[in-house]
């Protein structure tokens, strides 16, 4: 089984890699993949690109190649995190966005865009990170540690945030009309802007939580039995529950301030993976980073080429294919045992 998991993991890799190459020809100004491949191996001075324009190679180097290396991360990130949040909800149908993680990062952003701070430096990346991350700590305060319901309570709590934070960005753009089509676009998610520096930013965090959640991923199979078992196991589920929707959350709220609101990703990948895969957690993982990879690489391909001319929002790419997805498991669960949640 590891030896299949290996080859697995090694063929996808290399699937990925050709990819992102292939991705990144497409664009306003098509580029013939190997020119792309030419220009990516310049800076290794493996090959010389004088007989290039200056533009054409700051057009791969500098634009579309920090996206697709983005879209690759964010979208792996987002789904191994929908993986973390079903296990631990034990529900097929919940997603990270639910809890209200996304909603505290767009409202850090919102008030970036009012108060101009999007222009500086650190642009709407990290009053957003510092919003999402406060926004999981008042969720957490009020779901309360040591309920004996926490689950559901913290479900609960993510939720009703979550409409509170919503609210609370609607009154912002309505009171500031100038920015709102700024705030407006940035959550509906785009990976256009991303450069190399919010990459470095990202990066470390991003293989520190894949770290976590798969030395936490034999404790989230265990705690499938319940919560008795587990703990004649030797598992500590609150803690091993906490800790991962931590995780999850500062992962998700990393991507958030980076990119806006991408949704749908964390919840029918991890769904697909497990129907083809199975439900040992170590494999979801594994395979969700893949599979996210491939979805929103694919769908942020399709948002800079659908229409010429004009970059649409990826999150409204992903939400089109999810939405639907996301619909019929609302209705095959709902036939299944006549409730929802």
């Amino acid at each position: 089984m590891k030896i299949k998991i290996g080859v697995s993991v090694f063929l996808f890799s290399l699937l990925l890699i050709i990819s992102g190459i292939v991705a990144t020809t497409f664009g306003v100004v098509p580029i013939p993949f190997i020119d792309v491949v030419k220009i990516l191996l310049s800076p290794l001075g493996i090959t010389d690109v004088s007989g290039y324009s200056e533009g054409y190679v700051l057009t791969i180097l500098q634009l579309r190649v920090p996206r697709v290396i983005f879209s690759i991360l964010a979208g792996a990130s987002l789904a191994i995190c929908g993986a973390v949040f079903q296990s631990v909800f034990r529900n097929p149908i919940c997603d990270p966005y639910i809890i209200g993680i996304s909603s505290g990062a767009s409202l850090g952003a919102a008030i970036a865009f009012i108060l101009g701070w999007d222009v500086l430096f650190f642009g709407v990346t990290i009053p957003a990170l510092i919003t999402a991350l406060l926004t999981l700590f008042l969720i957490l305060g009020i779901a309360g540690v040591t309920h004996r319901n926490s689950i559901q309570t913290l479900l609960l709590a993510g939720i009703a945030v979550n409409f509170l934070i919503s609210a609370a960005i609607t009154l912002l753009m309505v009171m500031n009309k100038q920015e709102m089509q700024k705030i407006i676009f940035w959550t509906m998610g785009s990976c256009a802007s991303v450069s190399y520096q919010e990459i470095l930013f990202f990066l470390p965090l991003f293989l520190f939580s894949i770290f976590v959640l798969f030395y936490f991923s034999k404790d989230l199979n265990i705690m499938q039995f319940g919560s008795e078992t587990a703990r004649s196991l030797g598992v500590n589920s609150q803690f091993v529950m906490l800790a991962s929707l931590f995780v999850s959350s500062l992962l998700i709220a990393a991507v958030v301030s980076i990119s806006g609101v991408i949704g749908f990703i964390g919840l029918i990948i991890p769904h697909i993976v497990r129907l083809l895969w199975g439900n040992n957690n170590r494999h979801v993982f594994i395979f969700s980073i893949f599979l996210g990879a491939f979805f929103l690489l694919i769908a942020d391909t399709l948002a800079r080429t659908l229409v010429s001319n004009a970059e649409l929002p990826v999150g409204s790419i992903t939400a089109m294919a999810g939405a639907p997805y996301f619909i019929y498991l609302l209705l095959r669960k709902n036939k299944q045992n006549g409730v929802l949640i």
